[in-house]
């Protein structure tokens, strides 16, 4: 399997599943917006010319949530899902999509406006309301997990796909001083040799 990858990205989740479980892969490195990555020919690959892309073979997957369960349904010897008759099967389901669905949508209109817009065209209304959005969104994960180590008991792909956003959330400057819990969180997640490994490929 080839992994198109570049720092920073919700790309880091499938190389980082990657390492978490041992396989082997190839990977294309970008810089993130590189000119590359609206290239004709990469475009042909993922149509909106961004990260993660897989390549298998003959199939092409470009979003990191389905690639991280089409690579855990090929290789099911692992335990980063929960059992279908396990009672914290639910829980993971809901901690799994919670990244994209709640999230990542304040976090994408903060690096929008903050990073990809010129300053002059950056609305000061929507970054507000995103910043106070996001915070919610922490929240939420910040008091699920007191008392717990990961989002579903052990650790599963729900912290590969929430984990990581939260810790792009501190990245890009979420308070979360009033959040102790997820501070601790994001540094058990930082700690883990295969996510340091997948953030600096």
């Amino acid at each position: 399997m080839k992994l198109y990858y570049a720092r920073n990205s919700r790309a880091v989740r499938v190389a980082w599943l990657f390492e978490e479980l041992g396989l082997s892969y190839k990977i294309q490195k970008f810089d993130l917006g590189a000119q590359e990555m609206r290239s004709p020919e990469y475009k042909k690959l993922h149509p909106m010319g961004r990260v993660p892309t897989l390549e298998d073979g003959s199939i092409t997957i470009f979003e990191s949530g389905a690639i991280i369960q089409y690579i855990l349904e090929k290789n099911k010897n692992h335990k980063l899902i929960p059992s279908s008759d396990d009672e914290k099967y639910a829980n993971y389901l809901q901690w799994f999509h919670y990244a994209e669905g709640m999230i990542m949508p304040p976090m994408n209109i903060i690096v929008v406006e903050t990073i990809l817009l010129p300053p002059e065209r950056s609305n000061e209304t929507n970054v507000k309301r995103a910043t106070k959005l996001l915070g919610q969104m922490l929240s939420a994960v910040d008091h699920h997990l007191v008392g717990r180590d990961y989002l579903a008991g052990e650790f599963s792909a729900a912290d590969l796909m929430t984990g990581h956003a939260v810790v792009m959330a501190s990245k890009l400057g979420a308070d979360i001083s009033d959040k102790p819990t997820l501070q601790t969180y994001i540094q058990r997640l930082t700690d883990r040799p295969a996510f340091k490994k997948a953030s600096n490929l």
